[in-house]
């Protein structure tokens, strides 16, 4: 009897939590509070014996800054884990961030993959989890609980196409009946889009800049279109060839420029996986639209060039940076509701 008075106290007071694992950004959801946390998916680690230094902002802060003896890494590629022992460690350190004096109860975790992992990456990212300190570990497509964040009915026969544009990919989507029904990536998203700004700049204006700079250029000038009034900005590097510092204006001109072939393979996405897509969902899309998400979505001029280019309405979703981490948190807290959607 009073074992099972002790198992049904921890069950209520086991609280339930949300992880969008993004490539660029972490975030998390906690029952009864909403979004708590919200940082790079970057960790910093010893080169000799791989010990965890830092992670998230104070890691990231030392992107291009440390001593050989550091090594800042991204564990995550493409939303899936590369560096199986840093990603736990990552997830450990954001669940007991977030979980405080409750930690002495392990959450029930749901974790957001994209829609087209292996069945060993799904394996990988449970184990993680639950070797970070989870109860239980759910996994549910991303594109999927971007929909639910982003308040679609996504339980109804008539089909929903979601565009996922991440740092790391970009995924589209058609959904009907609760479930993804087709699916195309590439691995085409934002940190790709910073790294045509850093070889474009170097190659045309002879500067070398880093990552965080680049992605400044991107969204402050940026843009998947020409603009009629052109934006300039003034960035500071180190000259390609003399290896001092330098400084040179670069405009909205030069980031379209460097970003159009990504920004067409972002669009080829979306084309191939409404080439294979029934003529029944084909045409719900074409009648409601497709909806954008992820942090790339709100890249200036994107939902007016899907448009252009695939010829029917587009849409940001509001707070498109947070639809996932929003629906996995609508997922968890409705298990019964979504369970047939869980992995």
């Amino acid at each position: 009897m009073l074992y099972q008075i002790r198992v049904e106290l921890c069950v209520a007071m086991t609280k339930k939590v949300a992880i969008d694992l993004g490539t660029s950004n972490c975030l998390v959801w906690l029952e009864g509070s909403g979004v708590v946390l919200k940082e790079p998916s970057v960790v910093a680690v010893s080169v000799e014996d791989r010990r965890i230094l830092a992670i998230g902002d104070e890691a990231k802060d030392m992107l291009g800054k440390t001593p050989e003896y550091i090594e800042v890494i991204k564990p995550l590629q493409d939303g899936v884990i590369a560096d199986y022992e840093v990603t736990e460690a990552m997830i450990r350190y954001f669940l007991r961030k977030v979980m405080g004096r409750a930690w002495f109860f392990r959450p029930d975790v749901i974790v957001a993959v994209p829609a087209g992992v292996t069945q060993v990456e799904k394996r990988a990212v449970v184990e993680a989890t639950v070797t970070a300190g989870a109860r239980k570990a759910y996994l549910i497509d991303a594109p999927l609980a971007a929909a639910i964040g982003a308040k679609i009915p996504v339980a109804e026969s008539f089909a929903n196409m979601i565009v996922g544009v991440g740092a790391g990919a970009t995924e589209a989507v058609v959904i009907c009946l609760g479930g993804v029904v087709v699916y195309g990536s590439k691995r085409i998203g934002g940190d790709t889009l910073d790294n045509d700004i850093e070889n474009y700049v170097r190659k045309k204006h002879g500067l070398i800049i880093g990552q965080n700079t680049a992605e400044a250029l991107k969204e402050k000038i940026g843009a998947a279109i020409r603009l009629k009034r052109e934006k300039e900005m003034e960035v500071s590097g180190r000259d390609s060839i003399s290896g001092l510092p330098k400084t040179a204006t670069i405009t909205s001109g030069d980031i379209y420029e460097a970003m159009e072939e990504s920004i067409m393979m972002m669009v080829s996405v979306v084309r191939e996986t409404l080439a294979v897509t029934g003529p029944e969902l084909v045409a719900d899309v074409a009648d409601k639209g497709l909806v954008l998400t992820g942090g790339g979505a709100k890249l200036d001029g994107l939902d007016e060039r899907l448009k252009r280019e695939i010829g029917v309405v587009v849409s940001v979703a509001p707070e498109s940076e947070l639809c996932v981490i929003k629906g996995a948190g609508v997922a968890i807290e409705n298990l019964e509701v979504y369970r047939r959607a869980l992995k």
